[in-house]
C-alpha cells in the first residue's frame, strides 16, 4: 500500500511538472514564415514540433509572388503578430525570403514583446542567382516582384536593411543538389544562397549546417536546433558560433568559437 502511494505521488508530481512546463510554453507564440515560391505546408514539420513543445503557433501562408517584399511583409505579418495577442513573447522562425520579410517588418514598424528569431538560409545580402537570372524571360513570372528584389544590386531589399537587433540565430545550408545554380554562387552554398550571404551584423549565433536550401526546414537536426534556441537562446551544436550582439549590449560582427 505504501509503495502504491509512493508511485502515485511520484506520477502526480511528474504530471504536474509537465502541465507547468506546457502552460509556460503555451504563453509564448511562434510565428513561422516560409520563403519564396513556397507555402505554409513547407514549414509544417517545424510548426508541428513547436506545437508539440507547447507554443502557440502561427504558420503564415501567403502568395509570395503576389507583391514586393515590403508589401508582403506589411500585408501578412502584422495580422500574424496580432494572432499572438494573448501569447508573449513573440518568436519568429523563418526560411529564406521569410527572414527578409521579418527584418523589414521589425525595422519599419514597432512590434512589442519580440522574443527570439531563427532564420534558416536567409539571403541577408541577396543572392547572385537573382543577379544572373533576373533578366531571363519567365523569371519574374515564376518568382514575382519579390523575387526580383533578392539580388545583390542597389534594388536589393536585403541590402537596404540595417543590422539585426535582438536575439537572432542564423542557420545556413552548405549542400546543394542543383549544381547549375551552385556555379553562380560563392562556395560554400546551399544551391540558392551562399553561406557568406546568410551572415548578418548583429546576429547572436551562427551555424553552417550540411542541408540544402530546399529542405533545410525539414531536417530533424535543424528542427531540434530551432527548439533549443527558442527555449534557451543558445545553439550547442559543435560548429555553432557565438557572436556579440545587441542582446549582449553591443551589436558587433566579431565572433568567438
Amino acid at each position: 500500500m505504501v509503495a502504491r502511494l509512493l508511485i502515485f505521488s511520484m506520477l502526480s508530481l511528474a504530471f504536474s511538472a509537465t502541465l507547468s512546463a506546457g502552460s509556460t510554453k503555451a504563453s509564448e507564440c511562434a510565428v513561422i514564415v516560409h520563403g519564396l515560391v513556397r507555402t505554409a505546408d513547407s514549414m509544417a514539420d517545424i510548426a508541428e514540433s513547436l506545437d508539440d513543445a507547447g507554443y502557440h503557433v502561427v504558420n503564415v501562408d501567403y502568395d509570395s509572388r503576389e507583391y514586393t517584399i515590403p508589401a508582403l511583409a506589411m500585408k501578412y505579418l502584422p495580422p500574424a503578430v496580432a494572432r499572438c495577442a494573448d501569447h508573449k513573447p513573440i518568436h519568429f522562425v523563418t526560411h529564406s525570403m521569410g527572414g527578409i520579410m521579418v527584418r523589414y517588418l521589425l525595422e519599419k514598424s514597432t512590434v512589442n514583446n519580440v522574443g527570439r528569431i531563427v532564420m534558416l538560409a536567409p539571403p541577408n545580402h541577396g543572392s547572385e542567382v537573382v543577379d544572373e537570372l533576373k533578366d531571363i524571360p519567365g523569371f519574374e513570372f515564376m518568382n514575382g516582384p519579390a523575387g526580383l528584389q533578392l539580388g545583390t544590386d542597389q534594388n536589393s531589399i536585403p541590402r537596404q536593411l540595417g543590422p539585426v537587433v535582438g536575439d537572432v540565430a542564423v542557420i545556413a545550408g552548405t549542400r546543394s543538389f542543383n549544381l547549375l545554380l551552385s556555379q553562380l554562387l560563392p562556395d560554400p552554398n546551399d544551391g540558392k544562397v551562399s553561406v557568406e550571404s546568410t551572415r548578418i551584423e548583429g546576429m547572436c549565433w551562427f551555424l553552417a549546417y550540411p542541408a540544402t536550401h530546399t529542405f533545410i526546414m525539414q531536417n530533424d537536426t535543424v528542427i531540434a536546433l530551432i527548439n533549443e534556441y527558442l527555449a534557451t537562446g543558445k545553439l550547442t551544436h559543435a560548429d555553432a558560433e557565438k557572436h556579440q550582439c545587441s542582446v549582449d549590449g553591443a551589436a558587433s560582427p566579431s565572433a568567438t568559437q
